[in-house]
C-alpha cells in the first residue's frame, strides 16, 4: 500500500496515497498504524485525501484502530476526507467514534496546544 508517515511534534500523520481503501491493501494500513500505537504513539491523524472510495472492511479496519488506540489513551482522527467516503463513515455510524476533519491545519489544531515541527 502507498502511505507515509510522518511527525509534527507529538502527533503521527498518516497519509494515504490511495483512491480506493479496500482489501488486500487494508492489511498494509492497518499495521502501519497499530505499529504506531505499540510505539506508543497517542495522537494519529490519517490524512485520506485521494480516497474516493472505502468499504465496510475499511470501516471496520478504522473502528479498530479507534477502539485500540482510545484504550491506550490516545486519539485517532481522519482529515481530508471526500465527501463519499464521509457518507459511508455516518450511515455506518463510526462518525460517532473518529473525528472527521475537513483538513489536516484543523485535524492538528484539534488536538490543541502548540504543535512544534521536527
Amino acid at each position: 500500500m502507498n502511505l507515509s508517515t510522518e511527525h509534527q511534534g507529538d502527533i503521527a500523520i498518516v497519509r494515504v496515497k490511495e483512491n480506493r481503501m479496500m482489501y488486500p491493501i487494508l492489511a498494509d494500513f492497518a499495521s502501519a498504524v497499530t505499529s504506531l500505537i505499540e510505539q506508543g504513539q497517542k495522537k494519529v491523524v490519517i490524512d485520506m485525501a485521494p480516497v474516493g472510495y472505502i468499504d465496510s472492511a475499511t470501516i471496520g479496519c478504522l473502528m479498530d484502530l479507534y477502539r485500540q488506540i482510545s484504550g491506550a489513551g490516545g486519539a485517532l482522527k481522519l482529515a481530508s476526507v471526500q465527501r463519499r467516503v464521509e457518507t459511508m463513515l455516518t450511515m455506518t455510524g463510526a462518525q460517532n467514534f473518529i473525528e472527521v476533519h475537513q483538513d489536516e491545519a484543523s485535524a492538528l489544531a484539534s488536538f490543541g496546544g502548540p504543535h512544534a515541527h521536527d
